[in-house]
């Protein structure tokens, strides 16, 4: 099993965009905004894709792309970030 804790401890991101995430995660609603960001219906299998979603994120706005969106990058480490402390910790 990926320890998915370990995986966002090791991302370096602006500190303007985690921090905006931080603040949004008590307005998160995981059968709301889980279902709008990604394409599974478990909750289980939604970790992996926001990492997947969130990397391209990443490079898309590392390479400068006319097409980055802030709002969407926030939204998508916000659910990160939820779904990070909704798992089960390793022992």
């Amino acid at each position: 099993m990926t320890d998915f804790r370990t995986l966002l401890a090791a991302l370096s991101r602006p500190r303007l965009l985690v921090r905006a995430a931080r603040l949004g995660i008590e307005d998160y609603r995981r059968d709301r905004d889980l279902r709008r960001l990604t394409d599974h219906a478990r909750p289980e299998s939604a970790l992996p894709r926001l990492l997947e979603q969130e990397a391209v994120m990443e490079a898309t706005r590392m390479a400068g792309d006319a097409s980055y969106c802030v709002a969407r990058h926030v939204e998508l480490l916000i659910a990160l970030m939820a779904e990070a402390r909704l798992q089960p910790r390793l022992v």
